[in-house]
């Protein structure tokens, strides 16, 4: 579980609206950061296949509305190329903490 600006989420949750958007492949990161005061979440998403600058940034945007109105956590999306994520051997690595409490 991570707490972003307050509100409890887990990667699950994350990952139901992903699984909701055609074109995303269920391999993604929550990447969290603390660049001014409050918290920022950015979803790393991989695409099934290659995609156009155009059809990654509908596909980002759709995702972080989703994400927004399922969770109430605003989120930035990066949408990436297959297999651009790393892979772990057993349990998955879901979330990148860089806040540096």
């Amino acid at each position: 579980m991570m707490i972003v600006r307050g509100v409890n989420l887990f990667p699950t949750q994350v990952e139901e609206q992903i699984l909701a958007v055609d074109g995303l492949a269920p391999h993604y990161l929550c990447v969290l950061t603390r660049p001014g005061n409050l918290d920022e979440l950015t979803v790393r998403v991989e695409s099934l296949g290659e995609r156009d600058a155009v059809a990654s940034a509908a596909m980002a945007a759709t995702l972080a509305q989703r994400i927004k109105h399922g969770t109430g956590v605003t989120a930035r999306v990066e949408v990436v190329a297959p297999n651009a994520l790393e892979r772990s051997q057993g349990k998955a690595k879901r979330i990148s903490d860089r806040r540096g409490r």
